[in-house]
């Protein structure tokens, strides 16, 4: 009897490719900032990319395509008073971003398709509502306008950008600083980590911690957490030993891992990017000069290596292109944008195919750009999977859609008791609100920028 040795996958053959040198963006002063977040963020319009700025916080928004060198006048966006420490595109409107900044505000930008003339300086919105900096962001996958933010005072904040108003406030479940958070697939739940070395697990709508695990990975250094399509817990972390290990972990049982493996030493931190539709985990480290890759299954040992794409410079950061960004007549079926010191690269994961014809086995229908659910709505505690869309034809994106915040009128709110102020009712930012670009008057929606 013969035994079959080798594990049947179809992403097994997976290879990371380099694009050619024309297809890099160059001469961008990449920031320098000590921070674990990406420093990048991509969709299928635009690529952003958090820069060196004197005086202040920026980052660079270059379309797609306008690959070569970046001329050294290229217009930034800036705004922030201190550095920027994490951008994140909207996924439900290709041209509106939101940063976060070590100046504790978060601020939501819309974005021209035309290139501006000048630096983009006018936020649509500015959110106050931290008393530290602000290093984490994640928009909702599935409502309308709910932006996630978590701050150095150990507090997460959900946002209804809509109206700029504070949706839900977490400020006492983190004894600690919180080291990075993920919405699950609908948008439900909340998974954690934090410097306490606890991974938690929150229902963010009850204000609750629905399961916790202490000393998921037992090392010091930070601890990062991903849910996948299967509802478990994908980990990277270090052991006591500051080895670089992984892990994987059931919620409704937190007391043993799934899996569990050690990896090498390094003190960069793993940030993990998860594809969904393939159940491919990329380890991307900060200052490694390689992408390691696993494919998470249901039968043992669960997480299985499947291959490394090594090249010479190390990585200052990475941007992760949602699916429907990808060439799927080349079968890519990820594309990363590694940032190093003065460029960005895009890295293409693709699987050998001979067929030209579509593969729809590579590719089952994805998450669109269109919301399942209101703001409102999901705040009532309604859920509601991802729209889904086929990229059996490709996808384009759609035309330029503008992002409406409706305020309600600041002069309205009755000033809190106590004694006067000098300062005007109208000139105070509220504590936790929003605050619209100069020149606009509240209770209008503003305009789009120019």
């Amino acid at each position: 009897m013969s035994r079959r040795v080798v594990r049947q996958s179809k992403f097994r053959h997976v290879f990371g490719q380099a694009a050619k040198a024309d297809q890099a963006y160059e001469d961008i002063r990449v920031s320098k900032v000590t921070w674990d977040s990406s420093f990048c963020a991509v969709n299928p319009k635009f690529l952003a990319i958090i820069v060196e700025a004197g005086g202040g916080g920026a980052f660079i928004v270059l379309p797609l395509a306008k690959t070569g060198r970046v001329d050294k006048n290229y217009p930034l966006v800036t705004g922030h008073t201190a550095p920027v420490l994490d951008i994140d595109w909207c996924p439900h409107n290709d041209n509106v971003i939101a940063s976060a900044s070590d100046d504790t505000t978060i601020m939501v930008w819309q974005i021209p398709d035309y290139t501006p003339v000048r630096n983009i300086t006018e936020p649509i919105l500015t959110l106050e509502g931290h008393s530290k900096r602000v290093g984490i962001l994640s928009w909702h996958p599935t409502a309308r306008n709910v932006l996630l933010s978590a701050g150095g005072d150990n507090v997460i904040i959900i946002w209804n950008v809509g109206t700029g108003e504070v949706l839900l406030s977490l400020d006492d479940i983190h004894p600690d600083v919180i080291h990075s958070v993920c919405w699950n697939s609908n948008g439900r739940l909340l998974a954690t980590t934090c410097k306490d070395k606890t991974l938690r697990i929150i229902d963010p709508r009850k204000g609750q911690v629905v399961a916790e695990r202490f000393a998921a990975h037992e090392g010091m250094r930070p601890m990062r957490a991903v849910f996948t399509r299967q509802g478990h817990i994908f980990t990277t972390g270090f052991t006591r030993m500051s080895q670089r290990e992984l892990g994987l972990w059931d919620p409704n049982n937190f007391e043993e891992p799934v899996a569990l493996q050690e990896m090498d030493t390094s003190n960069g931190v793993l940030l993990p990017f998860y594809d969904p539709d393939s159940s491919i985990v990329y380890l991307c480290g900060k200052g490694d000069s390689s992408i390691r890759y696993f494919e998470i299954t249901e039968e043992p040992p669960f997480v299985h290596y499947l291959n490394t794409f090594s090249s010479k410079e190390p990585q200052r950061g990475m941007g992760f292109m949602p699916k429907r960004g990808l060439d799927v007549s080349k079968c890519e079926i990820a594309r990363f944008y590694k940032l190093h010191e003065r460029k960005c690269e895009p890295i293409i994961m693709t699987v050998p195919r001979k067929s030209d014809l579509f593969q729809d086995d590579l590719y089952p229908d994805t998450p669109g750009p269109e919301p399942a659910l209101e703001a409102d709505e999901w705040l009532s505690g309604q859920d509601a999977e991802p729209v889904l869309i086929s990229l059996r034809d490709g996808y384009m994106p759609p035309k330029h859609r503008e992002l409406r915040v409706t305020k309600r009128n600041i002069l309205d709110v009755r000033p809190p008791p106590g004694p006067r102020r000098s300062q005007s009712a109208s000139d105070a930012p509220l504590s936790g609100r929003g605050r619209l670009p100069r020149g606009t008057p509240a209770g209008e929606p503003t305009r789009e920028l120019a």
